[in-house]
């Protein structure tokens, strides 16, 4: 049985419950999609060398030589990072610029509270390339799910 929560009988373009909306946007046409996702990976190379393929298809991984290179929208990955890192990349990125610290799978609770303490908006531990492609997958639609509650509230002020 499907069940729909929340639904909006009323058509309403550009809003979080527009019906317009695509659902599961793997249907949508690679070619009419607008730009993929990006990973921007800073850190140790070798933790996050097997992550390509568990990302969707479209999506891309790049090594910016540093953080004033990360272009508006991409993820930014922290890989085998520490809360100076983190605390650093958060002063120098956008806000709207989401944060991934990538922390060793032994790493102590200090360690997890302090990256996410220090700006991370998430932490995931060890480096299984599944689990972490899932964490960004997540973090890009919390990103864009963001966006479009940005443009409820602007339409709202009008």
């Amino acid at each position: 049985m499907l069940v729909q929560l929340n639904r909006n009988t009323v058509p309403r373009d550009f809003s979080v419950t527009a019906t317009e909306l695509p659902v599961n946007p793997s249907t949508v046409p690679v070619s009419t999609r607008g730009p993929s996702p990006v990973v921007a990976v800073f850190g140790h190379p070798g933790r996050v060398v097997g992550l390509q393929p568990y990302l969707p298809d479209g999506w891309s991984v790049r090594r910016p030589p540093s953080l004033d290179d990360v272009r508006p929208d991409e993820l930014v990955l922290l890989a085998g990072t520490s809360m100076r890192e983190v605390g650093t990349a958060r002063a120098v990125l956008p806000g709207r610029t989401l944060v991934v610290a990538l922390v060793d799978e032994d790493a102590p609770a200090e360690i997890v509270a302090g990256v996410l303490t220090a700006g991370a908006d998430v932490c995931v531990r060890g480096g299984q390339p599944s689990i972490l492609a899932s964490h960004l997958v997540a973090c890009r639609r919390r990103q864009t799910a963001e966006r479009w509650a940005r443009v409820d509230a602007d339409r709202d002020r009008v």
